[in-house]
Protein backbone atom coordinates (compact mmCIF):
# COMPACT_ATOMS: atom_id res chain seq x y z
CA UNK A 1 0.00 0.00 0.00
CA UNK A 2 1.04 3.77 -0.83
CA UNK A 3 2.47 6.08 1.84
CA UNK A 4 0.35 9.13 1.42
CA UNK A 5 3.11 10.82 -0.23
CA UNK A 6 2.53 7.79 -3.03
CA UNK A 7 4.83 5.36 -3.37
CA UNK A 8 3.99 1.34 -4.43
CA UNK A 9 7.54 0.10 -4.39
CA UNK A 10 9.23 1.01 -1.26
CA UNK A 11 12.61 -0.36 -2.11
CA UNK A 12 15.17 0.78 -4.41
CA UNK A 13 16.62 -3.12 -5.09
CA UNK A 14 12.88 -4.20 -5.21
CA UNK A 15 11.22 -4.63 -9.16
CA UNK A 16 7.51 -3.05 -9.76
CA UNK A 17 5.58 -6.07 -9.91
CA UNK A 18 2.96 -5.97 -12.69
CA UNK A 19 0.20 -7.57 -13.58
CA UNK A 20 -1.35 -7.70 -16.95
CA UNK A 21 -5.29 -7.47 -17.73
CA UNK A 22 -6.11 -8.41 -21.28
CA UNK A 23 -4.04 -9.77 -24.21
CA UNK A 24 -5.39 -8.81 -27.35
CA UNK A 25 -2.79 -7.30 -29.74
CA UNK A 26 -2.16 -3.69 -27.42
CA UNK A 27 -2.05 -5.86 -24.27
CA UNK A 28 0.43 -8.24 -25.84
CA UNK A 29 2.61 -5.17 -27.17
CA UNK A 30 2.50 -3.54 -23.68
CA UNK A 31 3.89 -7.26 -21.94
CA UNK A 32 6.33 -7.41 -24.72
CA UNK A 33 8.02 -3.61 -24.17
CA UNK A 34 7.57 -4.09 -20.30
CA UNK A 35 9.90 -7.09 -20.51
CA UNK A 36 12.29 -5.29 -22.31
CA UNK A 37 12.83 -2.67 -19.19
CA UNK A 38 14.58 -2.72 -16.65
CA UNK A 39 13.18 -2.65 -12.94
CA UNK A 40 9.65 -4.05 -14.10
CA UNK A 41 8.54 -7.69 -13.78
CA UNK A 42 5.15 -9.50 -14.74
CA UNK A 43 3.80 -11.38 -11.76
CA UNK A 44 0.19 -12.26 -13.68
CA UNK A 45 -2.03 -12.03 -16.68
CA UNK A 46 -5.09 -12.36 -16.69
CA UNK A 47 -7.58 -12.78 -20.16
CA UNK A 48 -10.64 -14.36 -20.58
CA UNK A 49 -10.38 -15.77 -23.82
CA UNK A 50 -10.28 -19.90 -23.65
CA UNK A 51 -8.01 -20.54 -26.28
CA UNK A 52 -5.28 -18.49 -24.40
CA UNK A 53 -6.25 -19.43 -20.57
CA UNK A 54 -4.02 -21.76 -18.67
CA UNK A 55 -1.13 -21.27 -21.23
CA UNK A 56 1.93 -20.06 -20.04
CA UNK A 57 2.66 -16.37 -21.05
CA UNK A 58 5.67 -17.23 -23.11
CA UNK A 59 3.76 -18.99 -25.19
CA UNK A 60 1.07 -16.63 -25.45
CA UNK A 61 3.80 -13.82 -26.46
CA UNK A 62 5.47 -16.27 -28.73
CA UNK A 63 8.82 -15.82 -27.24
CA UNK A 64 9.57 -19.64 -27.34
CA UNK A 65 10.47 -19.81 -23.56
CA UNK A 66 8.45 -19.74 -20.27
CA UNK A 67 8.22 -16.99 -17.80
CA UNK A 68 6.80 -19.06 -15.48
CA UNK A 69 3.86 -17.10 -15.77
CA UNK A 70 0.54 -18.53 -16.49
CA UNK A 71 -2.57 -16.49 -17.95
CA UNK A 72 -6.00 -17.08 -15.68
CA UNK A 73 -9.28 -16.26 -16.47
CA UNK A 74 -9.27 -15.24 -12.56
CA UNK A 75 -8.38 -11.91 -11.64
CA UNK A 76 -9.75 -12.06 -8.22
CA UNK A 77 -7.63 -15.28 -7.20
CA UNK A 78 -4.71 -13.83 -9.30
CA UNK A 79 -5.06 -10.63 -7.01
CA UNK A 80 -5.37 -12.76 -3.87
CA UNK A 81 -2.34 -15.26 -4.82
CA UNK A 82 0.36 -12.78 -5.99
CA UNK A 83 1.80 -9.67 -4.82
CA UNK A 84 1.48 -6.88 -7.61
CA UNK A 85 2.04 -3.16 -7.62
CA UNK A 86 0.63 -2.16 -10.79
CA UNK A 87 -2.14 -3.77 -12.92
CA UNK A 88 -2.15 -2.59 -16.61
CA UNK A 89 -5.67 -3.21 -17.67
CA UNK A 90 -6.08 -3.19 -21.34
CA UNK A 91 -9.50 -4.51 -22.14
CA UNK A 92 -12.29 -2.57 -23.09
CA UNK A 93 -12.93 1.29 -23.71
CA UNK A 94 -15.95 1.51 -21.51
CA UNK A 95 -15.68 2.94 -17.41
CA UNK A 96 -18.48 1.05 -16.94
CA UNK A 97 -17.44 -1.97 -18.70
CA UNK A 98 -13.73 -2.23 -16.77
CA UNK A 99 -15.32 -0.41 -13.29
CA UNK A 100 -15.06 -4.06 -11.68
CA UNK A 101 -11.79 -4.81 -12.55
CA UNK A 102 -10.63 -1.38 -11.28
CA UNK A 103 -12.75 -1.82 -8.02
CA UNK A 104 -11.23 -5.47 -7.95
CA UNK A 105 -7.68 -3.91 -8.32
CA UNK A 106 -8.17 -0.84 -5.76
CA UNK A 107 -9.00 -3.64 -2.72
CA UNK A 108 -6.03 -5.40 -3.34
CA UNK A 109 -3.57 -2.15 -2.91
CA UNK A 110 -2.83 -2.51 -6.52
CA UNK A 111 -2.33 1.08 -8.78
CA UNK A 112 -4.33 0.83 -12.19
CA UNK A 113 -2.85 2.07 -15.32
CA UNK A 114 -5.37 1.67 -17.94
CA UNK A 115 -5.64 2.02 -21.91
CA UNK A 116 -9.67 2.88 -21.20
CA UNK A 117 -10.40 5.94 -23.77
CA UNK A 118 -13.09 6.72 -21.43
CA UNK A 119 -11.27 6.35 -18.15
CA UNK A 120 -8.98 9.36 -19.70
CA UNK A 121 -11.03 11.89 -18.22
CA UNK A 122 -14.62 10.45 -16.85
CA UNK A 123 -15.55 13.36 -14.91
CA UNK A 124 -17.90 14.50 -17.58
CA UNK A 125 -19.61 11.45 -18.70
CA UNK A 126 -19.93 9.55 -15.68
CA UNK A 127 -19.55 12.14 -12.48
CA UNK A 128 -20.72 9.97 -10.41
CA UNK A 129 -19.31 6.88 -11.09
CA UNK A 130 -16.02 8.96 -11.34
CA UNK A 131 -15.97 10.22 -7.64
CA UNK A 132 -16.89 6.47 -6.64
CA UNK A 133 -13.89 5.37 -8.52
CA UNK A 134 -11.58 8.36 -6.71
CA UNK A 135 -13.10 7.41 -3.15
CA UNK A 136 -12.39 3.67 -3.85
CA UNK A 137 -8.99 4.34 -4.75
CA UNK A 138 -8.35 7.00 -1.79
CA UNK A 139 -9.73 4.45 0.41
CA UNK A 140 -7.34 1.98 -0.42
CA UNK A 141 -4.45 4.00 -1.19
CA UNK A 142 -3.72 3.51 -4.78
CA UNK A 143 -3.86 5.47 -7.88
CA UNK A 144 -5.77 5.29 -11.04
CA UNK A 145 -4.96 6.72 -14.09
CA UNK A 146 -6.48 6.28 -18.39
CA UNK A 147 -4.09 7.03 -20.59
CA UNK A 148 -2.77 6.59 -24.38
CA UNK A 149 -1.44 7.77 -27.15
CA UNK A 150 -5.22 9.23 -28.41
CA UNK A 151 -6.99 9.83 -25.66
CA UNK A 152 -4.08 10.99 -22.84
CA UNK A 153 -1.60 12.49 -25.01
CA UNK A 154 -1.80 13.82 -28.40
CA UNK A 155 -5.12 15.19 -28.57
CA UNK A 156 -5.07 16.63 -25.11
CA UNK A 157 -2.32 16.60 -22.68
CA UNK A 158 0.26 17.44 -25.87
CA UNK A 159 -1.68 20.88 -26.35
CA UNK A 160 -2.41 21.28 -22.97
CA UNK A 161 0.95 21.48 -22.24
CA UNK A 162 1.66 23.75 -25.29
CA UNK A 163 -0.74 26.52 -23.68
CA UNK A 164 1.91 26.92 -21.25
CA UNK A 165 3.82 29.42 -23.64
CA UNK A 166 0.29 31.69 -24.19
CA UNK A 167 -0.83 34.74 -22.47
CA UNK A 168 -4.09 33.77 -23.60
CA UNK A 169 -6.17 31.21 -25.65
CA UNK A 170 -9.12 31.89 -27.62
CA UNK A 171 -9.61 28.60 -29.46
CA UNK A 172 -7.24 25.37 -29.76
CA UNK A 173 -7.56 23.03 -32.71
CA UNK A 174 -6.27 19.19 -33.46
CA UNK A 175 -6.16 17.29 -36.24
CA UNK A 176 -4.69 13.89 -36.47
CA UNK A 177 -4.47 12.25 -40.14
CA UNK A 178 -3.47 8.58 -39.80
CA UNK A 179 -2.77 5.91 -42.57
CA UNK A 180 -4.78 3.26 -41.06
CA UNK A 181 -3.65 0.51 -43.02
CA UNK A 182 -0.25 0.67 -40.84
CA UNK A 183 -3.15 0.00 -37.62
CA UNK A 184 -3.59 -3.14 -36.23
CA UNK A 185 -6.81 -5.49 -37.85
CA UNK A 186 -9.42 -4.78 -34.20
CA UNK A 187 -8.31 -0.79 -35.35
CA UNK A 188 -9.27 -1.12 -39.10
CA UNK A 189 -12.07 -3.46 -38.46
CA UNK A 190 -13.39 -0.54 -35.95
CA UNK A 191 -13.22 2.15 -38.85
CA UNK A 192 -15.50 0.33 -41.45
CA UNK A 193 -12.36 -0.92 -43.49
CA UNK A 194 -13.88 -3.22 -46.59
CA UNK A 195 -17.64 -2.50 -45.96
CA UNK A 196 -19.71 -0.91 -48.51
CA UNK A 197 -21.51 2.76 -48.09
CA UNK A 198 -24.70 1.05 -47.20
CA UNK A 199 -23.08 -1.57 -44.53
CA UNK A 200 -20.98 1.52 -42.93
CA UNK A 201 -24.08 3.48 -42.35
CA UNK A 202 -26.19 0.54 -40.82
CA UNK A 203 -23.35 -0.55 -38.20
CA UNK A 204 -23.24 3.62 -37.13
CA UNK A 205 -27.09 2.79 -36.62
CA UNK A 206 -26.86 -0.23 -34.77
CA UNK A 207 -23.59 1.82 -32.34
CA UNK A 208 -20.88 -1.31 -34.25
CA UNK A 209 -19.43 1.25 -35.84
CA UNK A 210 -18.87 4.63 -32.86
CA UNK A 211 -16.03 6.54 -34.60
CA UNK A 212 -13.22 7.56 -32.57
CA UNK A 213 -13.47 7.00 -28.72
CA UNK A 214 -12.21 9.58 -26.94
CA UNK A 215 -12.77 12.93 -28.40
CA UNK A 216 -15.07 14.02 -26.30
CA UNK A 217 -12.93 13.31 -23.16
CA UNK A 218 -9.88 15.17 -24.87
CA UNK A 219 -12.02 17.99 -25.06
CA UNK A 220 -13.31 17.94 -21.45
CA UNK A 221 -10.03 17.70 -20.30
CA UNK A 222 -8.88 20.43 -22.34
CA UNK A 223 -11.21 22.52 -20.91
CA UNK A 224 -10.64 21.41 -17.72
CA UNK A 225 -7.35 22.65 -17.84
CA UNK A 226 -7.79 25.96 -19.02
CA UNK A 227 -10.63 27.05 -16.82
CA UNK A 228 -13.43 27.03 -19.37
CA UNK A 229 -16.80 26.22 -18.66
CA UNK A 230 -18.42 25.03 -21.74
CA UNK A 231 -21.70 25.05 -23.13
CA UNK A 232 -21.59 21.63 -24.66
CA UNK A 233 -19.15 18.76 -25.99
CA UNK A 234 -20.94 18.15 -29.51
CA UNK A 235 -19.80 14.67 -30.78
CA UNK A 236 -20.47 14.53 -34.69
CA UNK A 237 -21.57 11.07 -36.34
CA UNK A 238 -18.75 9.48 -38.09
CA UNK A 239 -18.44 10.01 -41.67
CA UNK A 240 -16.85 7.34 -44.06
CA UNK A 241 -14.09 7.75 -46.53
CA UNK A 242 -14.60 6.36 -49.95
CA UNK A 243 -12.21 4.50 -52.17
CA UNK A 244 -11.50 6.08 -55.21
CA UNK A 245 -9.23 3.44 -56.26
CA UNK A 246 -8.58 -0.35 -55.35
CA UNK A 247 -6.16 -0.10 -51.80
CA UNK A 248 -4.78 -3.09 -50.19
CA UNK A 249 -4.13 -3.50 -46.34
CA UNK A 250 -3.15 -6.23 -44.43
CA UNK A 251 -6.93 -6.85 -43.47
CA UNK A 252 -8.19 -6.15 -46.47
CA UNK A 253 -8.27 -5.39 -50.16
CA UNK A 254 -10.23 -2.11 -50.40
CA UNK A 255 -12.54 -2.05 -53.56
CA UNK A 256 -13.02 1.12 -55.21
CA UNK A 257 -16.68 2.56 -53.75
CA UNK A 258 -15.84 0.78 -50.73
CA UNK A 259 -15.35 2.31 -47.41
CA UNK A 260 -11.62 2.89 -46.27
CA UNK A 261 -12.00 4.37 -42.97
CA UNK A 262 -14.09 7.49 -41.18
CA UNK A 263 -13.41 10.95 -39.97
CA UNK A 264 -14.72 11.55 -36.33
CA UNK A 265 -15.01 15.33 -35.44
CA UNK A 266 -16.08 17.11 -31.81
CA UNK A 267 -16.37 20.33 -30.66
CA UNK A 268 -16.28 21.69 -27.40
CA UNK A 269 -19.05 24.93 -27.42
CA UNK A 270 -18.57 28.16 -25.11
CA UNK A 271 -20.69 31.13 -25.96
CA UNK A 272 -21.75 29.70 -28.70
CA UNK A 273 -18.67 29.27 -30.68
CA UNK A 274 -16.57 25.96 -31.24
CA UNK A 275 -13.70 26.98 -28.82
CA UNK A 276 -12.30 23.04 -28.84
CA UNK A 277 -12.26 21.49 -32.17
CA UNK A 278 -10.67 17.81 -32.18
CA UNK A 279 -10.74 16.32 -36.13
CA UNK A 280 -9.47 12.88 -36.34
CA UNK A 281 -8.78 11.27 -39.88
CA UNK A 282 -8.20 7.50 -40.17
CA UNK A 283 -8.65 5.88 -43.58
CA UNK A 284 -6.29 3.71 -45.82
CA UNK A 285 -6.08 6.50 -48.52
CA UNK A 286 -4.54 9.07 -46.45
CA UNK A 287 -1.42 10.57 -48.28
CA UNK A 288 0.34 12.64 -45.61
CA UNK A 289 -0.09 11.64 -42.17
CA UNK A 290 0.49 14.25 -39.23
CA UNK A 291 -0.24 15.16 -36.35
CA UNK A 292 -1.08 18.91 -36.08
CA UNK A 293 -2.03 21.67 -32.87
CA UNK A 294 -3.24 25.36 -33.41
CA UNK A 295 -3.68 27.81 -30.57
CA UNK A 296 -5.41 30.84 -31.34
CA UNK A 297 -4.63 33.44 -28.74
CA UNK A 298 -1.56 35.59 -27.74
CA UNK A 299 1.14 34.03 -28.89
CA UNK A 300 -0.56 32.34 -31.69
CA UNK A 301 1.24 28.71 -31.83
CA UNK A 302 1.11 26.18 -34.32
CA UNK A 303 2.87 22.44 -34.45
CA UNK A 304 2.94 19.90 -36.96
CA UNK A 305 4.69 16.55 -36.06
CA UNK A 306 5.77 15.25 -39.59
CA UNK A 307 4.59 11.63 -40.08
CA UNK A 308 2.71 11.53 -37.06
CA UNK A 309 2.64 9.31 -34.28
CA UNK A 310 1.81 5.37 -35.20
CA UNK A 311 -0.96 5.02 -32.65
CA UNK A 312 -0.11 1.88 -31.06
CA UNK A 313 3.50 2.38 -30.46
CA UNK A 314 2.66 5.20 -29.35
CA UNK A 315 0.05 4.30 -26.57
CA UNK A 316 2.20 1.54 -25.55
CA UNK A 317 5.27 3.89 -24.82
CA UNK A 318 2.65 6.13 -23.09
CA UNK A 319 1.63 3.38 -20.48
CA UNK A 320 5.36 2.12 -19.82
CA UNK A 321 6.44 5.68 -19.19
CA UNK A 322 3.49 6.91 -17.08
CA UNK A 323 3.67 3.81 -14.87
CA UNK A 324 6.72 5.23 -12.50
CA UNK A 325 4.39 8.65 -12.60
CA UNK A 326 1.17 6.60 -11.03
CA UNK A 327 3.55 4.37 -9.03
CA UNK A 328 4.38 7.68 -7.42
CA UNK A 329 1.39 9.84 -7.55
CA UNK A 330 -0.97 10.27 -4.67
CA UNK A 331 -3.95 7.72 -4.22
CA UNK A 332 -7.07 8.71 -6.61
CA UNK A 333 -8.17 8.33 -9.80
CA UNK A 334 -5.82 10.82 -11.97
CA UNK A 335 -5.95 12.38 -15.28
CA UNK A 336 -2.91 13.26 -17.04
CA UNK A 337 -3.20 16.81 -16.61
CA UNK A 338 -3.27 16.04 -12.74
CA UNK A 339 0.52 14.34 -13.51
CA UNK A 340 4.09 15.24 -13.94
CA UNK A 341 4.57 15.55 -17.80
CA UNK A 342 5.23 12.48 -19.49
CA UNK A 343 8.96 11.54 -20.07
CA UNK A 344 10.57 8.05 -21.75
CA UNK A 345 11.34 5.88 -19.15
CA UNK A 346 15.08 5.44 -20.12
CA UNK A 347 16.53 4.17 -17.53
CA UNK A 348 15.97 1.18 -15.04
CA UNK A 349 12.38 1.72 -13.68
CA UNK A 350 13.88 1.81 -9.66
CA UNK A 351 15.80 5.21 -10.59
CA UNK A 352 12.79 7.05 -11.30
CA UNK A 353 11.26 5.46 -7.69
CA UNK A 354 14.00 7.50 -5.62
CA UNK A 355 12.53 9.48 -2.41
CA UNK A 356 13.39 12.58 -4.33
CA UNK A 357 11.16 11.87 -7.26
CA UNK A 358 7.97 11.56 -4.81
CA UNK A 359 5.03 13.72 -6.31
Amino acid sequence: MKEPTGRAVTEMDNEARVVIFGLGPLGVAIAKAILDKKGMKIVGAVDIAKDISGKDLGEVLNLGKSLGVTVTSDGEALLGRVKADIAVVATKSSVKDIHPQLALCARNEVDVISTCEELSYPYYRYPELSKEIDALAKKHGVTILGTGINPGYLMDALPITLTGACLRVDKVTVTRMMDSSKRRIPFQKKIGTGLTPEEFSKKIREKIITGHVGLTESIAMIASALGWKLDEIREFPPEPFIAEKQIVTPYATVKPGYVTGLKSVAHGVKDTKPVIVLEFFAHAGVEEEYDAISIEGVPNLNQKIIGGVHGDVGTVAVILNMIPKVLNAQPGLATMKDLPLPSVLNEDLRVYLHPTNRF
